[in-house]
This record gives C-alpha cells, structure tokens and sequence, in this order.
C-alpha cells in the first residue's frame, strides 16, 4: 500500500509594501508562537539578506518572502531542505517559462541566459532554524525571486531577472501561486524523508 502525503498550504499571509527583510519579521513571529504555514511577503526589501549576511538585492517587482514553519526535527536537514526549495523554484520557471535551469547548492537557482551564453543566479534561498530541541522549535524558510524587478548594474554578469529572459512583465502573483504548489509538495516529500 502506497503512502499518500499530506500537502499542506499558506495558512496566513502578512502583506507589506516594504520591509529591511521578511526573514527578520518571520523570525520575531516564529518566537512569538506564529503557527506553521504564515507566510510574511513583501513588494521589496531595503536589506534583504542570503547566508553569512550577505546583501539580496530586492526591489520592487521581484518576490520576496518568508514561510514559518515547525517541522518535527528543525535542525536535522537544512541543506537537504534548502535544495528541495530550489527544486521548486526551478520547476516553476521551467513550467511557466520553458527555461533551462540549475541548482547551486546549497541555495541558489541559476537559469541559462541565452543572449549571455551563461548561467545567471534568478533565485536566493536562506533557511534558518531554532537552535535545540525547544519545544517552540521552527524553521524558516526565506526566497527571493527575480521576477519583474531592475537589478543594479554591478550585478548585470552574474544575475538576470524573468523579465529580462521574456522580453516583458509576467504577472508575479500566478508565479508566486505557482511556485507555492511546488513548494508545499517538495516540502511533504522531504518531512517523509526525515521522519
């Protein structure tokens, strides 16, 4: 008998206009108690952040957010986690945009610039967790998409945006249902997998 996996969903959604990062607001609600599935999302970040605190450059028109999540064992597999995101970061530009991608683990996606004949970074992934084995234990999963946003000139040889792949802007908000479908599957995949 084949198991059958349980996919869960956003179960609250905290909308901003603009925040330093949707990974420190996530965090402060993950102490507070926030259930599982809220999801902070932001238009763009004034210091967005990936590991070891470097800058993510998040202007306005990419997709940027932080989900709360309280897996059983938090700590035990970041990295197999982080790629899973990726995974379905990846699947949802391919899906939607038939581009050719790539994970570089352990948290970044990467998309074949064609007119550049090169691998571009269009995605930043950052998971933290509660150090222990608290009772209040969480994991915080934080992606930046570049979607529509401008990306700053110094960045022009090794990152590029959807936009600049199709010509035109997309709409971010069937990207971002999208890519959250993925999400949720990738993530009861892996919970089956650190059980």
């Amino acid at each position: 008998m084949q198991d059958t996996l349980t996919v869960q969903s956003v179960t609250k959604v905290i909308g901003l206009e603009s925040i330093d990062s949707t990974q420190n607001l996530a965090k402060e609600l993950a102490l507070s108690g926030e259930p599982e599935g809220t999801m902070v999302l932001s238009c763009s970040q004034t210091a967005g952040r990936g590991r070891y605190e470097r800058s993510f450059d998040s202007g306005e028109g990419g997709v940027y957010f932080t989900l709360i999540l309280r897996p059983q064992k938090p700590a035990a597999c970041n990295a197999s986690l982080s790629v899973r995101v990726g995974e379905a970061v990846a699947q949802t530009l391919t899906d939607m945009f038939g581009f050719k991608t790539k994970i570089k683990e352990p948290n970044d996606v990467l998309v074949w610039d064609n007119a550049a004949r090169k691998w571009k970074k269009i995605c930043g992934i950052l998971i933290e967790t509660s150090a222990g084995e608290c009772a209040d234990h969480w994991m915080l999963v934080g992606v930046g998409v570049n979607v529509n946003n401008r990306l700053p000139a110094s960045l022009k040889d090794s990152a590029v945006s959807v936009k600049q792949l199709v010509g035109e802007e997309v709409l971010k908000e069937i990207f971002l249902e999208e890519l959250l479908e993925n999400f949720w599957r990738e993530y009861a995949c892996w919970l089956a997998s650190v059980r």
